[in-house]
């Protein structure tokens, strides 16, 4: 799932940096600026002082559900009443009694069950007795007179629930028509929780079966769920009615669980490996589903090919949806999609809209995979499930999309952010374990996403390509439709790579915060030595502590010789060591972290600093470098007694590009404001600037 955590600069900040800017910057510098901060309207944005100063709530106690009896099959019929807003329904699940007990435990939240039995495999049907609803934990207890003998078995429930307007379960969305009417849709949104809303059933994310899906709905609305349509007839209750059957799932969590009954256009076309693409929009809005189609048909064989397995169901459909409070969801089959985030107008939409739309859409197919095929073993792994697709979603759009320079983007926009966000005292690590499922909606946040997708991307960087590669398709196969746990991962990667990948990554995930990476130089001969250390960096200063964390540091090295290659890779598995990087003349520049791919901060010594500027002024230095240098520059503004030196520091690097009276007026602007606004409003300037 896909949310919408401030990925994109709001315009009203903007709007404040333009607006408090000395009056000698021209009027196509604004113009510029506003331009590279333009978003799709709707976003939504979270400030990080808002996302990182709420206080916990107290965790409350939480047991998981009994393993007495477990679900193979969901046989599932709803029938929704867009009207009163209700839906009936009907349960018949194969399964497998592992302990003789008299009673069934599932979950269950805002439905009424009418009557529940229990049929044993060629036994006689035993009806429920009664049924206790636990609302605090949404679960519900069916008591039976007798015992459940081991063994397989069917269990028959009749319910009845509502159509929410809580954009959660199973709910109503308000649209307009074309004739300007208002109507309803039918639609799901499951993760984390709310599966429970629309049929009790065994909702957490390892308790795998399939699913018979059927919907009884108005003829003349569509109808879609996970998988492809087997039949249609009519309903003999209601001339008005047809009952739509779809084909059986895949063993799958019943977070991935969706059906969608509405009015809507669709666009369609085949991936080149045979599978139906389609991609659904309001009526009369078929045209703005093509770019998500030639987006979609590109990736899926992208990720065939990347994780070497076959997307394994027939189709795949993306819908967008009225009302939905995430930005998107990786539904098995059915991606629902807030407007914003699937449709583009090809005459008015933006290049930046484009991009989002691509990134969006590679995310949630990379979720086909990697979450749905193999799926978390409980809530605590989530960082990995969304870090891993907030990651793979730039791989994929880079690879379709090369035009776009998506990675200086990942930069300014993911690991910049996380970068910001992790320095505050009021961080947390990426891994949280998650008890209550109520707990669950607390990780949904820019650590899970952005911060976990820059250690995946520095973790990529680490292993290298291609026993990545071989790592992913060694996790996919072992766990297919099954739950694995993070170390799973590990395990895998290690074991293609030869690397100490779980000891490196438990540094990254299971502690909060980053370090800071001081780097000096020194010429001997013809080599060069230097000598790096670590130390955690905290947004309020230098960590002063005598127990500083320290982390296992992936570092990279390149030279002026090749800005664009790596001459050097070391683990900084210790606080500092020295390395020597042979064949570098006096002349020659040399850059820590080429690609801002490790997820720590550099801090160079005035002499290194000074010996980069060169590369800075002709531009060898690539755009993402630039990027990453000025940002290092900016946060290392700690404390007023430090602005003097750093200021004399960044000028340097000032004076090193063309126009540095214009810039230097901006400098001297932002260093005259208050300490907690200098790096925002200048840092905007500076990508501008270094992009341009």
């Amino acid at each position: 799932m896909l949310l919408l955590l401030g990925r994109r600069l709001s315009l009203s900040f903007v709007h404040r940096l333009t607006t408090c800017c000395p009056p000698s910057l021209s009027s196509s510098v604004l113009i510029k600026l506003r331009a590279i901060t333009r978003v799709p309207h709707n976003t939504v944005f979270v400030s990080a002082a808002r996302q990182n100063t709420v206080t916990m709530p107290e965790r409350r106690p939480f047991v998981r559900l009994p393993t007495d009896v477990y679900p193979v099959n969901y046989g599932l019929c709803l029938k929704p009443d867009l009207i009163d807003f209700t839906f009936e329904g009907k349960l018949e699940a194969v399964v497998e009694v592992t302990q003789a007990t008299n009673q069934i435990v599932m979950n269950c939240a805002d439905i009424d069950i009418i009557t529940a039995s229990f049929v044993p495999q060629g036994g006689e049907e035993i009806n429920a007795t009664g049924f206790n609803y636990q609302n605090e934990d949404e679960k519900v207890t069916l008591s039976f007179p007798s015992s459940l003998q081991k063994g397989s078995g069917s269990l028959k429930i009749d319910f009845v629930g509502e159509l929410n307007d809580k954009m959660k379960g199973f709910y109503r969305s308000k649209y307009t028509s074309t004739t300007g009417e208002i109507r309803y849709a039918a639609v799901t949104q499951f993760e984390a929780t709310d599966a429970r809303r629309a049929f009790p059933c065994w909702d957490e994310p390892a308790i795998k079966a399939t699913f018979d899906i059927s919907l009884i709905v108005p003829k003349d609305r569509v109808t879609l769920s996970n998988m492809n349509v087997i039949d249609r007839k009519p309903y003999p209750e209601d001339e008005n009615l047809v009952e739509v059957k779809f084909a059986t799932t895949p063993i799958m969590s019943t977070y991935l669980v969706a059906f969608v009954i509405g009015e809507y256009d669709f666009v369609e076309s085949q991936s080149s490996d045979g599978i139906t693409v389609r991609v659904y929009t309001p009526v009369g809005k078929a045209e703005q589903g093509k770019f998500a189609l030639e987006v979609a048909t590109k990736t899926l064989p992208f990720y065939k090919d990347y994780f070497n397995v076959p997307y394994p169901l027939p189709k795949i459909d993306l819908i967008a949806i009225a009302d939905f409070a995430a930005g998107a969801m990786e539904n098995w089959g059915l991606v629902t999609y807030r407007e914003t985030a699937l449709l583009i107008d090809p005459k008015n939409s933006c290049s930046s809209s484009r991009q989002w739309v691509a990134l969006v859409v590679g995310h949630e197919l990379a979720h086909q995979w990697f979450g749905n095929l193999v799926t978390m073993e409980w809530w605590t792994h989530l960082w990995l499930n969304e870090g891993f697709a907030s990651w793979i979603e730039y791989l994929c759009v880079d690879h379709c999309f090369p035009e776009y320079d998506i990675w200086t983007q990942f930069v300014s926009a993911d690991y910049t952010r996380a970068l910001e966000l992790d320095a505050l005292d009021s961080s947390h690590p990426i891994e949280v374990n998650v008890g209550h499922p109520s707990e669950v909606d607390e990780i949904f946040d820019a650590i899970s996403y952005s911060k976990g997708a820059s250690v995946i991307r520095m973790l990529h960087h680490y292993t290298g390509d291609e026993d990545f590669r071989k790592g992913m398709n060694a996790y996919l196969l072992k766990f297919q439709h099954k739950n694995a746990s993070t170390e799973d991962l590990w395990d895998c990667l290690e074991q293609a790579s030869g690397k100490p990948i779980a000891a490196v990554m438990s540094s990254w995930t299971k502690q909060m915060g980053f370090p800071i990476i001081e780097v000096d130089q020194e010429q001997v001969s013809d080599d060069r030595i230097l000598k790096i250390s670590q130390k955690k960096f905290c947004a309020s200063g230098p960590h002063d502590g005598e127990d500083c964390p320290s982390w296992m540091v992936p570092i990279s090295v390149c030279t002026s010789e090749d800005p664009k290659c790596t001459k050097l890779k070391v683990l900084l598995d210790r606080p500092d060591t020295t390395i020597t990087l042979s064949g570098v003349a006096p002349d020659q520049w040399v850059k820590i972290n080429p690609g801002t791919v490790g997820f720590y901060r550099i801090q160079y010594s005035s002499s290194m600093l000074e010996s980069l500027l060169p590369g800075v002024r002709d531009l060898s230095l690539q755009p993402v470098d630039r990027l990453g240098l000025q940002n290092d520059l900016f946060s290392l503004l700690h404390k007023q007694a430090d602005m003097q030196e750093e200021k004399n520091r960044i000028e340097r690097v000032l004076g090193a590009i063309s126009a540095p009276d214009l810039i230097q007026k901006v400098l001297s602007f932002a260093l005259s404001v208050h300490m907690t606004t200098f790096t925002a409003r200048c840092k905007v300037f500076w990508f501008w600037f270094f992009s341009g």
